[in-house]
């Protein structure tokens, strides 16, 4: 068993829910919702590039999941399912100089790309997070637009809606899903050599700005299913709580045996 076998058997009837839907919270209680928090180093003299933030941060949060500590039996494992029963919800902050010291004692994983880092926690009720978290900012992540040139070989590719503007901190929580759905759907396949292989990698990843026709071309609307055996494609649909409207489709996720 893994802690994302609940991620990938509804993960088909997400993508088909009706817009409205997404952002209907009515059956959740508000003292039960839970996020991971996913924390972005943004110093002021000197901050990172934005690829590279959302490469880490798309890195750490899969590892959270697919720690030995979220198994059953290790430490993390009850928060972690907990979450993953209910929405999937990320909610990213940025830290920097001793703030971002302060964060690294809470429980999760730090993961620095190209000199960019990021620290996902351990999921947990929003309500019960720690003032080491709750007093960094969630909005001012914005980081400017670079060009990373292509994605190198042997890595997933997390390819960014080219129709939809988000900031640094809202990219971070979707690529963060994008990693979750792609581990996900590999293990649902039974492939769990290829898991571990990325997970030797670090869960490295290139995340990219697609063109608007490679966009079209990798997520023309058919089954989830389909997407996935012949492109090896997952979508993150996002519920439209912040920044996008409900239902949008945020980022395409691309294992690399298809790239």
């Amino acid at each position: 068993m893994s802690v994302l076998d609940p991620l990938a058997a509804r993960y088909a009837s997400w993508l088909e829910l009706p817009a409205s839907s997404t952002v209907d919270t009515s059956d959740e209680d508000p003292a039960e919702v839970r996020a991971m928090p996913v924390v972005l180093r943004i110093e002021r003299a000197e901050p990172p590039g934005r690829t590279a933030v959302l490469e880490a941060a798309a890195a750490a949060a899969v590892a959270v999941c697919l720690d030995p500590r979220a198994e059953p039996g290790g430490e993390w494992h009850d928060e972690v399912v907990a979450w993953i029963g209910g929405r999937i919800r990320k909610v990213s902050r940025r830290a920097r100089g001793a703030h971002w010291e302060a964060v690294q004692a809470l429980p999760g994983i730090t993961v620095e790309v190209d000199g960019a880092q990021a620290r996902a926690l351990v999921p947990g009720r929003v309500l019960d997070a720690p003032k080491e978290l709750t007093r960094l900012q969630i909005s001012g992540s914005e980081l400017p637009d670079d060009e990373p040139g292509a994605p190198p070989p042997g890595v997933p590719v997390l390819h960014l809606n080219p129709r939809v503007p988000m900031t640094a901190g809202k990219a971070a929580a979707q690529v963060g899903h994008a990693t979750m759905l792609l581990a996900a759907s590999v293990h649902a396949d039974g492939r769990g050599e290829e898991l571990a292989a990325w997970a030797e990698q670090g869960h490295r990843t290139a995340v990219r700005t697609s063109s608007k026709e490679e966009w079209d071309a990798l997520h023309p609307g058919d089954d989830p299913a389909t997407a996935w055996r012949e492109r090896g494609v997952v979508a993150v649909r996002d519920a439209g709580f912040t920044e996008v409207e409900p239902g949008t489709v945020t980022v395409l996720g691309q294992w690399f045996d298809h790239a």
